[in-house]
Parts: structure tokens; sequence; C-alpha cells
């Protein structure tokens, strides 16, 4: 067995991540779970559910009216959420 040096837990996992490219699946779900933070308990409290996939954040809400008010936002939710992670995940955000 080949001795390498030692590394710590994090860096071994992040590895992992990368190399079976689950860091960007984890990055997703990451995005949908700051939702609440980023546009706060008055706007979430609208929110019916809400994924990601493909960089593309899929938003349900009960009020279409917010939803109309939101898109005009849209950008600027989507800076927010990439800056919150450390990196451009979320491309496209679609309210319904």
């Amino acid at each position: 067995m080949k001795r390498t040096e030692a590394r710590n837990i994090g860096q071994i996992i992040n590895d992992l991540l990368k190399k079976e490219n689950l860091d960007v699946a984890l990055d997703e779900h990451r995005a949908s779970a700051l939702w609440p933070h980023i546009v706060g308990d008055g706007i979430n409290r609208y929110t019916i559910k809400r994924y990601v996939k493909d960089g593309v954040m899929t938003v349900h809400l009960s009020s279409a009216s917010l939803a109309n008010e939101l898109m005009l936002n849209r950008q600027a939710i989507i800076t927010r959420i990439n800056q919150a992670l450390g990196r451009d995940i979320i491309r496209d955000i679609i309210f319904k």
C-alpha cells in the first residue's frame, strides 16, 4: 500500500463528491434550502414547493401576483443565491 500525506476528512469527502459529480447536486439542494433565507419569511409563506434541476430552480407559489413580482426581481434573487453558495449553480428561476 502506497503511503501519502495525511488529509483531513473534509478534503477526502469533497474530492469524492467531485469525482462522482455529486457536488453540483449537493449545491442544488443547498440552493433550494437557502430560498427562505434569501427571500425572507413573508415571501416564503406563499411558497408551496421548490426544487432545482439542471441549474433551474422551480418555485411554486400560492399567489400569482407575487409570482409576477418575483419574476421582475428574478436576476437579483439568482445573484443572491449564487453568492450564498459561493459559485454559479442557479442559471434561471421559474415561478409557477
